[in-house]
């Protein structure tokens, strides 16, 4: 495990270098005042990909393969918005079984993308302690002290990366899921091995949720200080306003419940949806249009998706949720529940790949729709793990890429993070009495949102550039900046 790097700038910065137990490189800034009190705070993502300039020229039909290899934690993600911006440039309807098909892969998704931020890259912290010995502090260290709750997010996690394989041929990057549809059906007897490892997994589910529903007991300073404060919620929903991950329409809540907009149609988001940059950040910032920067911060994910919904759609998640609002009912925009909404989702996840298996077309070998490109501009809107995800795509005549823009969960969540980073910094960090759990829980705030940086460090316009160069007694010798 990497540690945190303090390095303090004439006792008025503190610079947590890297964060840890997230996926992609970041650091956190501190200022803080002549007394040593923190001034201001900010979450720096340090690292870009640029992959919408990478596909420019390429045909489209390659691009859910492509933008796939943005991510290995959540690759099925963006094979599926990839997927729907292609199939609305060929103008088709996929088959009914493909998209079923295409669902069940991402819930499978679902599941282990939020399987690895629960038990692997958080729990460390509700199991050993914000407070306990870093080199301890992780997935190992839990295997030691509690080794049925790493072992139950171990198999959860293999689950479903297992389902992902028998669908796509392997479990990371799978190419299975192409324009029109996906490449080959379901077969009986892939079904059944994936029904045979549900009833576990629903298991594992249940048991984590009411063991950390009992846990937040001892988390209450913690709920009220990690990134708790008002902001918008955006997710999609289905026609019965119910959680929905493949398809649907934006809705947008307050912090009180009130739908702000409902049933916006994805490839309208521009119409509610704005993209900022700054200089010190490689993140986009994304906010409510009609409220402006940086005035109409909203956040998306788990938390933001059962906020936003009517229902949850399935009967055990339903009531779960439902207990958990009401037991917690004045604390639902604190960030850290997004934790609690990750086991929800898990739950609702094994419970719909269930429902999606058992339908009576589920086994047609129709699963591939085909054509030539019928439009020049294509735009698919998906539910990740960590939130809502934009791929929107332009083309000339032979088919060939022109333009790309993509919006990415983390990027939704930048503000939120930021204001968040802020908020726990100016409870828990004292300048002149500086310990490791202090900046532990500043990089726990971050891992509420569990951010994935690999796939959302794309930029609008001219890249910001800082380059500093350092000698070798660590004073500053030059910079550039851009």
């Amino acid at each position: 495990m990497t540690l945190q790097k303090l390095n303090a700038k004439s006792g008025r910065e503190i610079v947590i270098d890297p964060v840890t137990r997230i996926e992609g490189h970041a650091k956190i800034t501190i200022q803080l005042d002549a007394s040593g009190k923190v001034e201001d705070a900010h979450f720096h993502v340090t690292q870009v990909r640029g992959f919408e300039k990478f596909c420019e020229g390429r045909p489209f039909t390659e691009m859910p393969s492509l933008m796939a290899r943005i991510c290995g934690i959540c690759p099925v993600s963006h094979l599926i918005a990839s997927a729907k911006a292609c199939d609305a440039l060929l103008a088709v309807r996929i088959p009914e079984t493909a998209a079923k098909l295409r669902q069940i892969m991402n819930l499978a998704q679902i599941v282990q993308s939020h399987a690895l931020s629960f038990f692997y890259l958080s729990s460390p912290d509700f199991l050993l302690g914000m407070d306990a010995d870093p080199a301890q502090r992780n997935i190992i260290g839990m295997v030691k002290q509690h080794p049925q709750l790493a072992k139950d997010g171990i198999r959860l996690r293999q689950i479903g990366q297992t389902i992902i394989e028998i669908l796509g041929g392997k479990r990371i990057h799978p190419a299975w899921i192409v324009p029109g549809g996906v490449n080959d059906p379901l077969t009986e007897e892939e079904r059944e091995r994936i029904v045979a490892m549900l009833p576990e997994a629903q298991k594992i589910a249940l048991q984590t949720i009411e063991w950390f529903g009992r846990a937040l007991e001892g988390y209450g300073e913690e709920i009220r200080t990690f990134a708790n404060f008002r902001t918008l919620f955006l997710a999609l929903v289905n026609s019965n306003g119910e959680l929905e991950h493949y398809d649907g329409k934006i809705r947008i809540t307050d912090a009180d419940g009130n739908i702000v907009r409902h049933g916006v149609n994805p490839e309208d988001y521009r119409e509610i949806i704005s993209e900022n940059v700054e200089p010190w950040t490689y993140l986009k910032f994304t906010t409510y249009a009609p409220q402006g920067y940086p005035g109409g911060i909203y956040r998306v994910g788990p938390l933001a998706r059962l906020n936003a919904a009517t229902k949850v759609g399935t009967p055990l998640a339903e009531q779960a949720w439902r207990e958990f609002t009401i037991q917690q009912p004045l604390t639902r925009s604190s960030s850290f529940h997004y934790h609690f909404a990750r086991l929800v989702e898990i739950l609702y996840a094994v419970e719909r790949i269930q429902e999606l298996l058992d339908s009576p077309n589920i086994l047609s070998s129709h699963v591939r729709a085909f054509a030539n490109p019928n439009s020049l501009e294509g735009i698919g809107v998906s539910e990740a793990p960590r939130g809502t995800l934009i791929h929107h795509y332009k083309i000339d005549e032979n088919g060939l890429m022109q333009w790309a823009n993509l919006i990415i969960a983390t990027g939704h969540n930048n503000l939120a993070m930021n204001k968040g980073v802020l908020q726990v910094a100016q409870r828990y960090v004292d300048g002149a009495h500086l310990t490791e759990g202090m900046l532990n829980r500043v990089e726990a705030v971050i891992r509420a949102y569990d951010p994935c940086l690999s796939c959302s460090t794309h930029a609008i316009g001219q890249m910001p550039l800082h380059i500093e160069l350092v000698g070798a007694d660590g004073s500053l010798v030059d910079e550039i900046k851009r």
